[in-house]
């Protein structure tokens, strides 16, 4: 059961965040859970992010450095940084987060109330681009669920509902369960692993708002540059997603009715998907008719 002497590990992935670094890692180190290990991954940065962490570093034992000398890939660089770790839980933090100085000792109060959990997750600020901030409480007692089928269904769900409510890869984990999923460089792969979390056990959630980060919408197509997948991937990204999570379930330890509810879940998630993407569509074809027809006359 953790406590305040429990070691929790932050990571922090980072590539050329000299412009933003110092401000997250600061709100890591004034956590009051005072027995903390910040890791810092840098991927090769170009810029002076080596210089200020190593500064940093120097001013502070409870950080550990991590230079990669060549580019690892965004996804490497995040995933891997999970085995640099020491503490029997865990947070990712980005390197332009900010973190309230309760963020991990509540999330570790969750903990001890509750030895099921694999994650606590915690209401999350965003600044959109706009500068303009967002937040939604995650209320769902399915992702507290003793059954794996009703939190997977219940996590399916949510994806289709608002980028505000779920973003389980910005909570605090149980290290041992969270490295035992295995992982894989796609497209929708931070949904791909929420979805491996529900199952793997219940969720907590403390209702206040402890984290904040900055969001914006980027097309599937920049994030496949930024992911080094082949960019075809994007026209057919919902169909990848949806066989990576049915591959999972045949793997997983479900009995019979469990992963037919589950299986009905993410065809469920597939056609609600394909519909949007009809419409869409539609409603482009309609427009590009409409100016047509205008120009026309």
């Amino acid at each position: 059961m953790p406590n305040s002497d429990t070691l929790v590990s932050i990571v922090l992935p980072v590539r050329n965040g000299s412009d933003r670094i110092e401000g997250a890692v600061r709100s890591v180190l004034a956590q009051d859970h005072e027995n903390l290990q910040l890791v810092i991954s840098d991927n090769a940065s170009t810029d002076g992010t080596e210089e200020i962490c190593r500064d940093l570093a120097a001013g502070d034992r409870r950080i550990r450095y991590r230079r990669h000398p060549v580019n690892v890939g965004l996804f490497d660089n995040f995933v891997g940084t999970v085995a640099l770790t020491e503490g029997a839980y865990f947070r990712w933090v980005g390197d332009d987060d900010r973190l309230e100085p309760s963020c991990v000792s509540r999330s570790l109060r969750a903990f001890a109330e509750d030895d099921r959990l694999v994650l606590v997750t915690t209401q999350v600020a965003y600044t959109g681009p706009d500068g303009t901030v967002a937040t939604a409480p995650l209320d769902r007692p399915g992702l507290g669920s003793d059954d794996p089928a009703e939190r997977f269904t219940t996590m399916l769900r949510l994806l289709n509902e608002s980028h505000l409510l779920v973003d389980p890869l910005y909570g605090l984990l149980r290290r041992d369960p969270t490295a035992a999923i295995r992982r894989r460089n796609m497209l929708r792969e931070d949904e791909v692993f929420a979805a491996k979390l529900a199952l793997a056990g219940p969720w907590g959630h403390v209702p206040e708002v402890l984290a904040h980060r900055n969001w914006k919408h980027d097309p599937l197509p920049a994030i496949a540059r930024r992911l080094d997948v082949p960019p075809w991937r994007a026209r057919c990204s919902t169909v990848l997603q949806c066989a990576e999570l049915l591959r999972w379930l045949r793997e997983s330890d479900l009995d019979p009715w469990r992963r037919r509810r589950a299986r009905a879940a993410v065809l469920a998630m597939y056609a609600r998907r394909h519909r949007l993407t009809a419409a869409r569509r539609g409603r482009r074809l309609a427009s590009v008719a409409s100016g047509l027809l205008g120009a026309g006359r």
